[in-house]
């Protein structure tokens, strides 16, 4: 399945992958050529309740893509602050709450080596080659642990031009 399938197909999709991995260069041109709001996802102060601000979003109407959302707190939230906001509990209802919206969940994924070069060009520095490991890990170990509930579509990205 390619993107525009996918968006002609969906009306809620949520890109998720690390840094670098091309969600914001692919939400850009969903939502200039399928009508998708991008809403992306800063980081969050920690006094806000993650699970509470997506419920929110995903009961809007219209079609919504994310740019990255709770998933990527399954991810960075234990390497870089040894805990997630988000648990496993709320995670499966906040995906369940995205496929009754008519929507899926996209992996974006690309070899570790792909990732940081485009890190590096785009920022002239960024996450260590070794950081990237374990984030492409993560992802992999989230994904894998949801597609138990819900459908996961998976992209490779590592072709991606950039915009």
């Amino acid at each position: 399945m390619n993107l525009d399938e996918i968006a002609g197909e969906y009306q809620t999709l949520v890109l998720e992958g690390c840094d670098g991995v091309g969600k914001s260069t692919l939400g850009a041109r969903l939502s200039t050529h399928h009508g998708f709001v991008v809403v992306h996802s800063p980081k969050t102060p920690d006094h806000l309740d993650l699970a509470s601000r997506y419920r929110n979003i995903l009961a809007g109407t219209g079609r919504i893509l994310f740019d990255r959302c709770f998933i990527s707190e399954l991810v960075y939230g234990p390497l870089h602050r040894g805990r997630s906001r988000i648990n496993w509990s709320q995670a499966i209802d906040l995906a369940e709450s995205v496929i009754e919206r008519s929507g899926v969940l996209v992996h974006l994924t690309a070899p570790p080596a792909v990732i940081h070069q485009r890190l590096l060009s785009r920022d002239g520095e960024g996450a260590s080659l070794e950081e990237v490991c374990a984030l492409v890990t993560g992802y992999e170990r989230v994904f894998s642990t949801l597609t138990d509930y819900t459908r996961v579509l998976v992209l490779d990205t590592t072709t991606l031009e950039p915009p």
